[in-house]
């Protein structure tokens, strides 16, 4: 588990609102005209993770059956997926796609959202779940600050080729 900084205000800030205390409550910066609002609900840093490369990992304590964050990027067909997804594997081996219907798929590989590096486990804590062309990831069960996302890939372009390195008991071996 990597060590993680605690999130602290510079001295000279305002004092910061419980974000515990009302997950209702309006953000204290008005989001100016035609920008989008920030998809992530919790605070997630990237960091280096046992599975593979860089993990998302909890920077704070995340209540089961939340929405966590969304992951944003380009939806394109998945016929043009396939291709950027070949030639991703051959110059760096990672590839952020989620597919979002059998036509589309998110390529988030431009992506600056942290969730995008939620690594897979056999036995996740948390669910992707794609609806109307977003991809939100929720927490299955409580999840503590340091403690690093995992999602069930279920199918990928792996084809059962990579081998699975999530350490669960119940691990099914490869992806």
């Amino acid at each position: 588990m990597p060590t993680l900084r605690p999130l602290a205000p510079s001295p000279s800030a305002e004092p910061q609102p419980d974000p515990q205390a009302d997950a209702t409550a309006t953000p204290a910066v008005p989001r100016l005209p035609g920008t989008p609002a920030d998809p992530q609900k919790y605070a997630v840093v990237a960091a280096p993770s046992a599975i593979d490369g860089l993990g998302a990992f909890a920077a704070e304590f995340i209540p089961a059956r939340r929405k966590i964050g969304e992951i944003r990027g380009e939806s394109i067909l998945t016929t043009e997926a396939h291709a950027r997804a070949r030639a991703a594997a051959k110059a760096s081996g990672r590839i952020f796609m989620i597919a979002l219907s059998e036509r589309r798929t998110l390529d988030a590989s431009a992506s600056t959202d942290v969730l995008r590096h939620a690594n897979h486990a056999c036995e996740p804590n948390t669910v992707l779940k794609v609806q109307q062309g977003r991809v939100a990831f929720y927490a299955l069960r409580d999840i503590q600050p340091g403690e690093e996302l995992t999602a069930r890939y279920g199918p990928t372009h792996h084809a059962g080729k990579l081998v699975c390195r999530c350490g669960s008991p119940r691990c099914i071996g490869r992806l």
